[in-house]
C-alpha cells in the first residue's frame, strides 16, 4: 500500500522531501484530538505541532502511523511513553534555534539590568527633560553584570550558548545544576557545576534552560524563590511548567526577587485576566525566543525529512525515544503491525 503523510496545521515545513518520493502530503487544520484523527487515519508519517496533542488515543486509532514530527527541540505535546509502547517513533530537530534561544535569554536579562524598555517608554514620552525623578530612578535602578555570579538551569547546548555570550560580560562566576552534565564538559565553558540550591542561593542572574518533565514541574516555586536573593533576576525561555505563576508572581509583588523574564508559559497564548501582565517588573515575550527566518527554513526542512528518512529506511535527524527503536524490533520479529513493507532505518548505515 503506497505512503501518505500529513502536515497538521504546519504553515512552514516544505513538501519537497515527500514530493521526490513520490509520496503523497495531505494538509489539515486541527483544534481537536478528533480532528487529528480524522486526519491521520490513513497516513504513515505527521508533521505535528504543539497544539491538538499526538496523544495515545490518536497512536492507537491510526493504526498505519509510524512516525510523528516536531519543529524544534521540544516534543511535550507527544506521549512518548504511549509512542513507544505502540512502536511510533517520535521526531525532534536538535539545535536548530540554540542560538536563537540564547540571544533572547541574553537580551531579556540586560533589557532587565539595564531597564530598556522603561526608559525607551520614558523618552519616548517626551519627558527627558520634565521628569527628572523618573529619570534619576533609571540611572540608579540600572545594574551591571560584570562581577555578580550567573547561575544557569539545565547544561545542555543552549545552556551551554547562554555560558558564552554571558561570559562577555565580565561576571566573577558561572555557575550551573545539571545531574545528566559531567564537571569535564562544564569545565570547558568555565563553568562550574554545582546543586539547585547553590544556584538559587548565590545568583544574581538565574536562567532556566531544562527541559520540561516530572520532576521539574514547578522546579521555580514558592520555596525555591524565598531561597533567592531579593535582587535577583529570573529568566524562563525554557518552558513554561517549570516555573509556578502564582508563585513568581506573588514574589515579583512582594520583592522576594527583583524581576524576570518570561518567554514560556504554563498557559498558552496567556489568558488576558493574568496577574502576570499587569507587573512593572516583568518582561513577557510571547514565545518567541526561537524563533527566527534561519529557524524556520532548517528546521522546517529537518522536520519534513525526519519523516521521509524514517519511512524510507533512513535515520532521521532526532529522536525523542530512542527506546522505539527496540519495540519496533519486536514487531518486526513477531507481527510488524504498522511496520509491514517499510524499510528499517535503525539499521541504516548512518544510525
Amino acid at each position: 500500500m503506497p505512503l501518505k503523510v500529513a502536515f497538521i496545521n504546519n504553515a512552514y515545513a516544505p513538501t519537497k522531501p515527500f514530493d521526490d518520493l513520490g509520496i503523497p502530503v495531505v494538509k489539515g487544520s486541527c483544534k481537536t484530538i478528533d480532528d487529528v484523527i480524522a486526519l491521520l487515519k490513513d497516513c504513515d508519517g505527521a508533521l505535528v505541532s504543539t497544539i491538538p496533542l499526538t496523544d495515545r488515543r490518536v497512536m492507537e486509532t491510526c493504526a498505519k502511523l509510524k512516525v510523528v514530527s516536531r519543529m524544534g527541540v521540544g516534543v511535550d505535546s507527544i506521549d512518548l511513553k504511549a509512542a513507544t509502547e505502540l512502536g511510533v517513533v517520535a521526531c525532534n530537530t536538535p539545535a536548530v534555534n540554540t542560538a536563537e534561544v540564547a540571544d533572547h535569554a541574553m537580551a531579556m536579562l540586560l533589557a532587565l539590568t539595564r531597564r530598556l524598555v522603561e526608559a525607551n517608554e520614558f523618552m519616548k514620552s517626551g519627558k527627558w527633560g520634565e521628569d527628572g525623578a523618573r529619570l534619576k530612578e533609571y540611572q540608579t535602578a540600572s545594574h551591571r553584570i560584570a562581577g555578580s555570579t550567573v547561575g544557569i538551569i539545565g547544561f545542555g547546548n543552549i545552556g551551554r550558548a547562554f555560558a558564552t555570550r554571558i561570559k562577555g560580560f565580565g561576571p566573577e562566576r558561572v555557575i550551573a545544576c545539571d545531574p545528566y552534565v559531567p564537571q569535564t564538559t562544564a569545565d570547558l565553558y568555565g563553568v562550574k557545576l554545582v546543586d539547585l540550591d547553590t544556584v538559587l542561593r548565590q545568583s544574581d542572574f538565574i536562567t532556566i534552560h531544562a527541559p520540561a518533565t516530572k520532576d521539574t514541574n514547578h522546579l521555580i516555586n514558592r520555596d525555591s524563590l524565598a531561597k533567592m536573593k531579593r535582587t535577583a533576576v529570573l529568566i524562563n525561555c525554557a518552558r513554561g511548567p517549570l516555573v509556578d505563576e502564582v508563585a513568581l508572581h506573588a514574589a515579583l509583588r512582594d520583592g522576594v526577587i527583583r524581576a524576570a523574564g518570561l518567554d514560556v508559559f504554563e498557559k498558552e497564548p496567556v489568558p488576558s485576566e493574568s496577574p502576570l501582565l499587569s507587573l512593572p517588573n516583568i518582561i513577557l515575550t510571547p514565545h518567541t525566543a526561537g524563533w527566527s527566518p534561519t529557524f524556520i527554513a532548517e528546521s522546517g526542512r529537518k522536520q519534513a525529512e525526519n519523516v521521509a528518512f524514517v519511512l524510507t529506511g533512513k535515520k532521521p535527524h532526532g529522536i525523542a525515544n530512542p527506546d522505539v527503536v527496540k519495540t519496533i524490533a519486536v514487531m518486526r520479529a513477531t507481527d510488524p503491525g504498522r511496520w509491514k513493507g517499510v524499510p528499517d532505518f535503525s539499521t541504516s548505515s548512518e544510525f
